[in-house]
């Protein structure tokens, strides 16, 4: 009987935190059932799921955190190139040396000093770009409320000028020293054998930047179509959900929502939520704010809404709440920005508008609150058939083995 192949699992967090954890984990557990053996590598956190592999972990780094300044200054060096970090993922590898290391997030915790390390024991490295933290600085090309490339194509100075972490100057030239440190040093680009990007959107930008092409490589995300369970009935009321942050567009949406005069449903936190309620206030919006919703809660909001609006003003990667939405029987009215556009088929599975444009936004709003019913539903169904084609588990595990198979046998 041949020996299961082995993957280790790389990543900042290991708690469901966010999009990249999400996939972090479901990766394994998508791998450990077609029979590979399987670790993980992260970073201690109260948060943490509980793990055979914990001890191994690096010591905690929290940015937004006030540790005082000598402990600022000692983990500045291991922000660029943590020595701990390669120094106990060394000791892993002593009893578990992987066929594949799949890094997610490693960007100022883990940092990239494991990547060498990874290279020299002949183990081949996939990075999933879930973000765009490889060509900018500050993850997001946004700067300042708008769309910014300033850092192309080796301009990282910009992020302190323009102060993109936190608004910090110290912070910001320290992630800006890291940067010019790692392209520098090319350690990306010469110890990751492969980039997946989830979006096309991605992909081209990658390459844009000066990436290779055959080294960045398509694989969308996925949802496990089977939990979702849509109707296919026209709700009367639009729906957010998400991040309550201005990059996400929920400005713009308030504003077209009150033009347009349609109920609009908000299910979401953030450090913005007060400036936004305070604006539907000052329109007078018919606007429900419903805080944090998950599980049941949230896909019955989904499901018994007109449509999901994805507002973002700024690069989307693949965004997994159009996926949900989808597997809902839901409609998405997106903007044109990012990875949104490939994955919505206009007056099919949704309908686009421009980025920032609540004006064309509140048309939109209103020309989708006057559709029929019939056509809801058409939207709705075509929407699960295209996750059921495109976006399954088996279309993403078929596309990474194959990815994986083609790096084992270089």
């Amino acid at each position: 009987m041949s020996t299961p192949a082995r993957l280790l699992s790389i990543n900042n967090y290991h708690y469901r935190r966010g999009g990249a954890e999400a996939v972090y984990f479901d990766h394994d557990q998508l791998f450990r059932e077609l029979g590979w053996d399987t670790a993980f590598f992260s970073m201690q956190h109260d948060k943490n799921v509980a793990s055979e592999w914990s001890a191994y972990f690096v010591d905690e780094i929290e940015l937004g955190r006030d540790y005082g300044l000598l402990n600022k200054l000692a983990m500045a060096p291991k922000i660029i190139y943590s020595l701990e970090a390669r120094r106990k993922l060394g000791d892993l590898l002593e009893c578990f040396l992987p066929d594949i290391a799949h890094v997610h997030s490693v960007y100022h915790h883990i940092s990239p000093a494991v990547l060498p390390l990874l290279r020299d024991r002949g183990v081949p490295v996939v990075l999933t770009a879930h973000d765009l933290k490889l060509l900018c600085p500050a993850y997001t090309m946004l700067s300042q409320g708008a769309v910014c490339e300033a850092c192309r194509p080796n301009r990282v100075w910009n992020v302190a000028k323009r102060r993109c972490i936190k608004g910090s100057l110290p912070l910001s030239a320290l992630i800006g020293i890291e940067s010019a440190v790692h392209r520098l040093l090319d350690i990306y680009g010469r110890h990751v054998d492969r980039v997946v990007a989830p979006s096309r959107f991605y992909r081209d930008k990658f390459i844009e930047w000066g990436w290779p092409e055959q080294q960045v490589t398509y694989i969308p995300n996925y949802v496990q179509v089977g939990e979702f369970a849509p109707r296919f009935v026209a709700g009367d009321y639009f729906l957010y959900f998400g991040r309550l942050v201005r990059d996400k567009g929920v400005q713009t949406l308030i504003t077209a929502a009150a033009e347009a005069s349609v109920p609009l449903k908000i299910a979401g936190t953030g450090p913005h939520a007060d400036e936004f309620k305070q604006l539907a206030a000052a329109l007078n919006a018919e606007i429900e704010f419903l805080g944090f919703c998950a599980g049941d809660a949230l896909h019955t909001l989904i499901r018994d809404a007109r449509a999901v609006v994805l507002p973002s003003e700024w690069y989307e990667n693949a965004p997994i709440s159009v996926l949900e939405a989808y597997a809902l029987g839901t409609p998405v009215l997106g903007a044109d920005i990012g990875g949104i556009p490939e994955m919505i088929e206009p007056d099919v599975t949704g309908w686009l508008f421009p980025s920032g444009d609540a004006g064309v936004l509140a048309e939109r709003l209103r020309a989708v609150a006057a559709l029929p019913a019939e056509h809801l539903e058409a939207s709705g169904r075509a929407a699960r058939a295209r996750v059921e084609l495109h976006y399954t588990p088996t279309v993403y595990s078929e596309a990474m083995q194959a990815l994986y198979a083609e790096l084992l046998d270089a």
